[in-house]
């Protein structure tokens, strides 16, 4: 069976598309979100501090990446520069603040980050708002 580049290059795209919106929407939702009501709650801030910096410092670099980002990688705009911090949020997550718990908990944060390399690697694919802007830039 022959396929033609063009139709391979359609279907990464289209893999793109799903892998960068699922992991985008995921993070945001899945942890972003209840970090952003931690974040302006009023409340006293009781939060992971691997840095050095204070816990409220390191909860609203978490909440930039888990939210802002996310967004941004959902919509595939400045993709691969919002993909550092979210890389750097999970390296921190699997190699300081999940590294004791073993691999059961670590997994979620291990499959962001290669998901999100796949992704700094590749680049976002046609079906994102960078491809649009170099189009419209040509």
């Amino acid at each position: 069976m022959r396929t033609s580049h063009y139709t391979n290059s359609r279907l990464s795209d289209i893999g793109l598309l799903i892998l960068r919106v699922f992991l985008g929407l995921g993070m945001c939702f899945g942890h972003g979100i209840g970090k952003w009501e931690k974040l302006f709650s009023g409340e006293d801030i009781q939060f992971a501090d691997p840095f050095g910096i204070g816990a409220v410092p390191s909860l609203a670099m978490a909440v930039f990446a888990e939210v802002i980002c996310s967004m941004l990688l959902a919509l595939g705009l400045l993709t691969r520069w919002v993909l550092v911090p979210l890389i750097i949020t999970m390296l921190v997550a699997v190699f300081i603040v999940h590294i004791s718990d073993g691999f059961g908990v670590m997994e979620k944060a291990l499959l962001y980050g290669i998901g999100y390399i796949t992704i700094l690697l590749t680049g976002p694919g046609k079906f994102s708002i960078d491809a649009f802007l170099r189009r419209r830039n040509k």
